[in-house]
């Protein structure tokens, strides 16, 4: 595991490229910030994860959990997916929109054309919804008017 990326991933420089040709200034993987956000647009005060579908248990095509030391990778994969949730959570309190673009939006069977994922992207960044995430063929956005969208709300205690 030591051989792969956390950063400068290829579907993340894809995306920062892209950004970049259509005049977006960005840093890269700000340390201040809750989960080191791939991509951190101070101007819109949002941040971008890009998620590889694997490593953070995505229900698409392209995850699915290794055959061999099974509990070793869901337990894995797991902790990965509830720090996400935890990161995501702690960024909205800080007052950050936060967009997820999942590797299968950017390759396999149901991938975007990244022409249109870009302007789904910038219109995103242009508007105000909170939570914002594009996966193969899909997008999906929490407006702003949702202070305490799904994601980031606690579960009742009492079960109701």
């Amino acid at each position: 595991m030591s051989a792969i990326r956390g950063r400068d991933t290829k579907p993340e420089l894809l995306i920062r490229s892209g950004l970049h040709r259509l005049g977006y200034r960005f840093r890269v993987n700000r340390k201040d910030l809750p989960g080191k956000p791939d991509i951190v647009l101070s101007r819109f005060h949002a941040v971008i994860f890009v998620h590889g579908c694997f490593w953070h248990g995505h229900d698409c095509h392209l995850f699915r959990l290794p055959g061999t030391r099974t509990e070793f990778w869901a337990a894995k994969i797991g902790a990965n997916q509830k720090r996400d949730k935890a990161v995501r959570s702690a960024l909205l309190s800080e007052g950050w929109r936060t967009a997820t673009i999942w590797e299968c939006a950017l390759k396999g069977k149901n991938r975007i054309e990244l022409k249109e994922l870009l302007t789904r992207l910038t219109s995103w960044l242009r508007g105000d919804e909170l939570l914002f995430e594009i996966r193969g063929q899909d997008v999906k956005s929490v407006g702003a008017s949702s202070m305490h969208p799904p994601e980031a709300t606690e579960p009742d205690p009492s079960g109701r």
